[in-house]
């Protein structure tokens, strides 16, 4: 036994001179110390020496194994010393060089106009609700009386996880949980991120955010809805905004309408923004229907209330002269670096 081991310990002597790299060394380590290693193997032959020749033996073998791992820490250390005296005399470093500035992060514009938004709302006596992204079909369909052979059901429209499951397509279903849990007078809005299945462009994307306000109470009226619209436009763009409200068609209020506002960038004389028209589309709005109001457990007969919701990048893109909605996901700082207001 101890011929093999003064053997072994020449080996290793011869294997360890020309190792010139950390590498390589570690494959000596293996080698000699690894699981299937001749130290390992020396442990393994233990059982066919005498009885009382195994104490004696075993210490040899302890020996030998700590003395290779000495050698191969100094050899390491060595090695290592080596290596970085190397790497640094390659690298050519001017210490007369300024330091590198490190500039202060800010708020996605996204999340500004967003910000934005929900402060003027909370000024004209709305409260913040948030719901989940991930919703079932009934409350981002059927409790807002969208039929079930509704066009926006299908697979084209709406990124579905299962049959009843769904990434929401606007944050309306905010709308049905609030009210089948609260009684009125409810004044509410519910910012977000929604998800569409369209096509990228520069006028939409697959996600976007938006934003709804929604008011239920008793006697609520047209009125109510086009002050407080007119209040929050003339708060978010500038005062005595020319707005017009054009009739139109959503499953979940009756009578339905469109909000547009007179272009910022032509000042109404026709642009590429506003297709030549003079007026952009800011808003989708009306009187929540009744069925939703029925679905909702709330009397249609007593009570009534008004419903709007917008994107949030659509304001942005208007207020700030942006073209092309695919720059908010893009993280490009020279971007984003433009929008330190708040």
């Amino acid at each position: 036994m101890q011929q093999e081991i003064v053997s072994l310990r020449q080996q290793f002597q011869s294997d360890l001179k020309p190792v010139n790299t950390s590498a390589d060394l570690e494959s000596v380590k293996v080698k000699y110390l690894g699981k299937k290693g001749p130290v390992q193997n020396l442990m393994k032959l233990l059982k066919d020496v005498p009885a009382e020749q195994r104490p004696e033996a075993g210490k040899w073998i302890n020996d030998l194994k700590e003395e290779i791992s000495e050698t191969l820490s100094a050899k390491l250390h060595q090695l290592i010393n080596v290596e970085e005296k190397s790497q640094l005399s390659k690298e050519k470093i001017d210490i007369s060089l300024p330091g590198r500035r490190h500039f202060s992060g800010r708020k996605h514009i996204v999340t500004q106009t967003m910000d934005e938004i929900i402060d003027i709302m909370i000024g004209l006596g709305f409260s913040v609700q948030y719901g989940p992204e991930i919703d079932s079909e009934y409350y981002n369909f059927e409790a807002l009386n969208f039929a079930p052979d509704h066009p926006a059901r299908d697979m084209q429209d709406t990124f579905y996880i299962s049959p009843q499951t769904l990434l929401r397509t606007h944050t309306s279903n905010v709308q049905a949980r609030v009210m089948e849990t609260n009684p009125p007078p409810l004044r509410i809005i519910s910012p977000g991120t929604a998800y569409r299945n369209e096509d990228i462009t520069a006028r939409s994307h697959v996600m976007f955010h938006q934003i709804e306000a929604f008011y239920v109470d008793e006697n609520v009226s047209f009125a109510d809805l086009f002050s407080t619209m007119q209040a929050f436009l003339d708060k978010f763009f500038e005062p005595g905004i020319p707005t017009r409200y054009r009739p139109s068609y959503f499953p979940f209020v009756e009578p339905g309408l469109e909000v547009d506002i007179r272009c910022i960038s032509c000042n109404g004389q026709g642009c590429m923004l506003c297709k030549h028209t003079g007026w952009l589309e800011i808003a989708g709005a009306g009187m929540i229907h009744p069925e939703v109001l029925k679905n909702c457990n709330i009397d249609p007969e007593k009570f009534s209330g008004f419903a709007w919701g917008m994107g949030i990048e659509r304001p942005a893109i208007l207020k700030y002269g942006i073209n092309d909605i695919r720059i908010f996901m893009e993280n490009d700082v020279r971007f984003l670096s433009q929008f330190h207001k708040f």
